[in-house]
């Protein structure tokens, strides 16, 4: 039997070069409409082909999203590899972030293929997440290394961990923001957020104890109703598996309940995710109206609101649905309504901070970068229990509330 033919180098070169115009397209694609929402079809008409062809490269959606995820995940890996060359905590720290920020000018500017967001990392089958998150895994420990060294020899696994969940949540939302600035301006965003991450918020003098009743603010009404138990199981699955992955046979199995009990509360499931967005904003302005009820300085009323919301992502009734969710919400949940009223809170946690400028509680900065590293992380504690298994409230706030406003690589 004669010898099968091997691709020559132009053809493999071709092949290469047509699945990485897939590769792009796809994350783009699943960016806009989330994992479950995007289709081959889709995919195949934004790079000319047919969908069959694609089928060629990639056989099933869930390979080619588990491929996006992989790339995504390299291209953090390498990241992390280069800024682990740098001398110093505080240098890798820097360097990671101003890498991260100029990959981000690159795709800006078309240099660079645009890469996937990993919001629905766990909505893909097995294999394929054993295998994402292994990668994933294997590169959040690099991130971890680069907070070694002098000043955080005292810090615990946990410490450490929860700091490089924060690093690594700052660059990842970076990208849902950083738009505002042009591309010449993202090197100067770059060394703000570094100083933020770095140095923390509140001036050197500042007060740094809570009030006596901050930990017993409560956030939410009808903690026990059966509307509520709807939309806390319906946040945990649209955070977890997106919004197409969170079926409602999924939702009501959450609670044991069937979907006729599912329709007895809620019209259909896109009413019960705009409800869900509804309670987190909810949420955050009650968390906001109390520590101004509360009084005091802009940066005591800041750290109250931040803590309140940590202990709130851990406690029974949490947590609050991730901003992530929004990329793949359909045109009739009003995205961009839901988007303006979570840049509209964003605008008061900012706000908080500039009184907190105003009356020197807070050191200077920049108020809406730092905003968006509040939000950001307070965003990621929602997912603690993944990195620190059995992290309660209270721990949270330690692990994660302190080196927020305080900074990474501060013991205060």
């Amino acid at each position: 039997m004669a010898a099968r033919p091997q691709p020559s180098i132009t053809q493999t070169k071709r092949f290469e070069e047509k699945r990485e115009t897939i590769l792009s397209a796809a994350a783009q694609l699943f960016n806009d409409r989330g994992i479950k929402g995007a289709t081959f079809a889709d995919i195949a008409g934004r790079v000319g082909l047919v969908p069959n062809s694609v089928t060629y490269y990639y056989r099933k959606k869930e390979e080619l999203a588990a491929a996006c995820l992989l790339r995504a995940t390299a291209v953090f890996d390498r990241i992390a590899v280069e800024a682990d060359a740098q001398a110093s905590a505080e240098l890798r720290v820097r360097r990671f972030i101003a890498l991260h920020v100029g990959l981000l000018a690159d795709i800006e500017r078309g240099m660079q293929s645009p890469l996937i967001l990993f919001n629905e990392l766990h909505a893909l089958p097995e294999p394929h997440l054993a295998a994402i998150y292994a990668a994933y895994t294997a590169m959040f420990r690099k991130v971890r290394r680069l907070l070694r060294g002098a000043g955080t020899e005292s810090f615990t696994r946990d410490e450490l961990t929860a700091r490089a969940h924060l690093l690594l949540s700052a660059v990842h939302w970076l990208r849902l923001w950083i738009w505002r600035h042009e591309p010449a301006q993202y090197a100067g965003v770059a060394e703000r957020l570094s100083d933020l991450v770095l140095g923390g918020i509140p001036a050197a003098h500042a007060a740094w104890q809570p009030s006596a009743d901050e930990s017993n603010w409560r956030l939410v009404d009808d903690a026990g109703g059966t509307v509520e138990a709807f939309l806390r199981a319906a946040t945990r699955l649209v955070n977890e598996q997106g919004y197409e992955g969170a079926s409602i046979a999924k939702i009501s199995a959450l609670l044991n309940r069937t979907k006729g009990a599912f329709y007895h509360h809620h019209a259909n499931k896109d009413d019960l995710i705009e409800a869900c967005f509804e309670r987190t904003f909810s949420v955050i302005r009650r968390a906001l109206d109390l520590s101004q009820a509360a009084g005091g300085s802009g940066w005591q009323r800041l750290r109250a609101t931040v803590f309140a919301l940590i202990r709130f992502q851990l406690s029974p009734e949490g947590p609050l649905l991730r901003a992530a969710a929004t990329s793949a919400m359909p045109d009739s949940m009003h995205r961009d309504a839901v988007r303006k009223t979570l840049n509209q809170l964003t605008e008061r946690v900012a706000s908080e901070i500039v009184d907190g400028l105003m009356d020197s509680s807070i050191r200077p900065l920049d108020p809406g970068i730092a905003a968006q590293l509040i939000v950001a992380g307070v965003n990621a504690t929602a997912e603690a229990w993944r990195w620190i298994p059995g992290v309660g409230s209270e721990e949270a706030v330690r692990l994660y509330g302190n080196p927020l406003v305080g900074g990474l690589l501060s013991s205060r």
